[in-house]
C-alpha cells in the first residue's frame, strides 16, 4: 500500500486532506482527464473518509493559463462529467511540499519528476509519493506493461481520448483501493455505485 497520507491533526483530532497531483507534459489533456474523472469519484465517498484534493499540471510550460483540450472536455461530457473547469500550469518544485501523492501519465513524465526532486535538498513535509498514475492499474506495477501508460492523444482523434479516459478511470479506481480500501464502479454515463467495506474508513489514519 502506498503512503497512507491522512494522519489526524495532533490538535484538532480531525483527518488531515490527502492531496493527489496529476501530471502530464501540457496540462490540457491527460492530467486534467484523470483530475476530472478522479474528482468526480471522490465526490461519492462519505462523510466518514478524509477529505481528498487534487490538482494536475504539466512538467512544459507550452499551455500555461489555458482551458483542457475541448477533445478532453467533450469525453468527459459523454461519460457524465459536466462543468469540468481548469486552467493549465507548469509544476512547480513546491508541489512536492503540497502534495502526497504526485503520479505521472508516462515515463517521460515520472523521468521529469525524479529529475527535478533529485535537485532538491529536501522538501519541507514527508516525502510525497512519486509514481506512474498507472501503477495502480489492476494490473500491477509491472514497468514494463505499457497499458500503465496514458499516451498522449493530443495529435490523434477522438479515439485516443476514450482510451485515456478508461484508463483514468480504471487507476483512479485502483487507487481508492489500494489507498483508502475502496471499490468504486462507474459506469459509461458517469453513474457511480460505492463499495465500502466494513470498518474500512475506520482503518485509514
Amino acid at each position: 500500500m502506498a503512503r497512507d497520507a491522512n494522519p489526524k491533526d495532533s490538535e484538532s483530532g480531525e483527518r488531515k486532506p490527502i492531496s493527489v497531483l496529476f501530471v502530464c507534459l501540457g496540462n490540457i489533456c491527460r492530467s486534467p482527464m484523470a483530475q476530472g474523472v478522479f474528482e468526480h469519484l471522490m465526490a461519492t465517498l462519505p462523510p466518514a473518509y478524509p477529505p481528498v484534493k487534487a490538482d494536475s499540471a504539466g512538467t512544459g510550460a507550452y499551455h500555461i493559463d489555458d482551458t483542457p483540450d475541448q477533445r478532453t472536455l467533450a469525453t468527459l461530457e459523454v461519460h457524465g462529467i459536466h462543468g469540468f473547469d481548469h486552467l493549465a500550469r507548469q509544476f512547480h518544485k513546491s508541489d512536492f511540499d503540497n502534495f502526497d501523492y504526485i503520479l505521472a501519465m508516462d515515463q517521460d513524465n515520472l523521468k521529469d519528476l525524479q529529475g527535478v526532486r533529485q535537485r532538491l535538498k529536501s522538501v519541507k513535509r514527508p516525502e510525497p509519493k512519486i509514481s506512474l498514475f498507472g501503477d495502480y492499474s489492476a494490473r500491477g506495477s509491472d514497468a514494463r506493461d505499457s497499458s500503465k501508460l496514458i499516451q498522449d492523444p493530443y495529435y490523434g482523434g477522438d479515439y485516443g481520448f476514450e482510451i485515456a479516459f478508461q484508463q483514468c478511470v480504471e487507476f483512479s479506481q485502483g487507487w481508492l483501493r489500494d489507498v483508502l480500501g475502496i471499490d468504486i464502479e462507474m459506469d459509461n454515463e458517469g453513474n457511480v455505485a460505492l463499495k465500502v467495506p466494513k470498518g474500512s474508513a475506520d482503518n485509514v489514519a
